[in-house]
């Protein structure tokens, strides 16, 4: 699972970070840090329930695998 990021969308009300902050890290005025975010195993539902609870919608929740099948 990816979370992308669109920093030009995100106002500083760190409601991501206050829902999982081992996940979204922020600068030191409260916005989230520049990059997508690729998220361990095990950390999907947090991650998703921070990009969720975001109210300027500045977090995309990716699923998909960006790894093609490997064939044997």
């Amino acid at each position: 699972m990816h979370i992308i990021v669109h920093n030009a969308k995100c106002h500083g009300h760190a409601r991501c970070w206050s829902q999982a902050p081992e996940i979204f890290k922020l600068d030191e005025d409260g916005y989230i840090l520049p990059g997508n975010i690729d998220v361990a195993a095990g950390n999907e539902s947090c991650a998703s329930r921070g990009a969720r609870s975001c109210p300027e919608r500045a977090l995309e929740i990716n699923r998909s695998s960006d790894t093609a099948p490997v064939m044997a």
